[in-house]
């Protein structure tokens, strides 16, 4: 019988039926400092082991200062639940990335950057932009802390088998510098809703999707969620292979790993997806978010919507719409172009990776900053960071203004110091606007690196083909 790829990856990792539910075996556990503190704990009142330490690695990077971190940590949250990991991951004998490690990042930066993320497997976090490790053909999904308990404990986790849903982009960019993977995701929750991929892994093909590199392909799937899937995924090829080769934990068997995954993780040409989608990516245009929710964007030559235009007849999509440009403190009619920004952050498992930060630096190189904006730069792991830092990018966004600081999620989600204060208007590369996400009363819009470089220059958003 002919499978799709995801359903290859389900069948293979399969362990039992449970009335119904699956139980599935689980090849990697990322864990992080907020999600995983109850679940050790529970461990330790059941008198368990961690039955895998060795597929378990982790990490702290949702509350870590970014700014100089031989300074004592103020918060006393976050402070707590960083010693806290320090003091689980040495009991229990997990590798851990810690504060002072050359590998420290963003859970979903450091495992692919570190060979950790692999075709053909099950990867789960305690988080849910754990997707974005399904751009290298795994099935990766965000699980609650009760199930992080469940898979330190047995190295299994029982599920509801998803639908599904084939997200296919024919055809070419017509400006692929200007025109970025952000812009392609983004078009598809705007087309698909956050409710359109419900119940379903998402399958990205075509021939966008094929040219990107393993980059971009991980800011497609790391969004996978806001368009409601319960993960995507890409089937890897050469430029997966290329990526991972020589990385600090890949297979020494590699090479025998690549003609088996040649042979078996793709889609069989006769396969049926339970639901289908096709964009044009010659059509896709820079994008902007306008509201509270990642379906709530235009194309930067737009103006902000009607409510009613926007919700096509929804009764509770024009209430939606409504709440949102009050939030926003929004006008429909407005050009996206004449919004005024007071802070750029340019981070995130989104878009804080080593090409992110180099098509920023390609706008910014000679320019200042608007005196009337803050920006910031956050790389997506110290391995970014030191890379980015060899090519003197560091050097261009500090000579432009820009503030580079040090490794973690930062202003993505306001559970650390830097956060939006009330009113304030902000050009994020991030993957949420939900209301009070990075602050509360903050305004986030979610653009591509090169947008919210151009952005903070100008102090307003610009077609950044104007400048590419």
């Amino acid at each position: 019988m002919a499978k799709t790829l995801f359903e290859k990856i389900w069948d293979s990792h399969k362990v039992d039926e449970i009335e119904g539910r699956t139980l599935i075996y689980i090849d990697r556990h990322m864990v992080h400092e907020v999600t995983s503190p109850q679940a050790f704990d529970g461990l330790r009142i059941n008198k368990r082991k961690v039955r895998r330490p060795d597929l378990t690695f982790a990490t702290m990077d949702h509350n870590v200062p970014t700014t100089n971190r031989s300074l004592p940590i103020v918060d006393q949250i976050s402070a707590t639940q960083i010693k806290t990991l320090e003091k689980n991951c040495q009991e229990f004998g997990i590798p851990l990335f810690g504060l002072d490690s050359p590998y420290q990042g963003i859970v979903h930066v450091i495992g692919p950057e570190l060979g950790i993320t692999l075709p053909g497997t099950t990867i789960v976090c305690g988080d849910s932009h754990t997707s974005t490790h399904g751009a290298f053909g795994a099935f990766a999904l965000g699980i609650g802390t009760s199930d992080v308990e469940h898979v330190l404990a047995t190295q299994c986790l029982v599920l509801d088998k998803p639908k599904t849903f084939e997200i296919r982009v024919d055809g070419k960019r017509k400006n692929s510098h200007a025109v970025t993977a952000k812009d392609i995701i983004l078009s598809i929750i705007k087309k698909i809703g956050t409710a359109g991929g419900n119940g379903t892994v998402l399958e990205y093909r075509g021939q966008a999707i094929s040219d990107l590199s393993m980059d971009e392909r991980m800011t497609i799937c790391n969004m996978s969620i806001e368009g409601g899937a319960r993960a995507g995924l890409v089937a890897p090829d050469q430029t997966t292979f290329d990526y991972l080769r020589g990385r600090k934990y890949t297979p020494k068997n590699y090479d025998d790993l690549i003609e088996s995954w040649k042979n078996t993780l793709k889609t069989d040409d006769n396969a049926k997806f339970d639901k289908s989608f096709i964009i044009d990516a010659s059509q896709i245009a820079p994008q902007v978010s306008w509201g509270t929710n990642p379906a709530m964007t235009a194309d930067v030559t737009e103006s902000v919507p009607e409510p009613a235009e926007y919700a096509r007849g929804d009764s509770s999509q024009e209430t939606a719409a409504k709440n949102a440009l009050a939030y926003m403190d929004l006008k429909p009619g407005t050009p996206l172009t004449d919004i005024q920004i007071d802070r750029v952050f340019i981070g995130s498992c989104t878009n804080a990776r080593l090409q992110d930060l180099i098509e920023a630096a390609s706008i910014v190189k000679g320019r200042k900053v608007s005196p009337k904006v803050k920006a910031m730069v956050v790389p997506g792991s110290q391995q970014v960071k030191m890379e980015a830092e060899k090519m003197d990018l560091d050097k261009i966004f500090k000579e432009a203004n820009f503030e580079w600081r040090e490794s973690g999620c930062s202003m993505c989600l306001g559970m650390n110091p830097d956060i939006l204060s009330r009113g304030e208007r902000c050009a994020s590369t991030s993957n949420r606007n939900f209301e009070g996400r990075q602050g509360a009363g903050g305004r986030t819009h979610l653009v591509s690196p090169i947008m919210a470089a151009a952005a903070a220059i100008t102090g307003h958003f610009v077609d950044v083909r104007e400048w590419v």
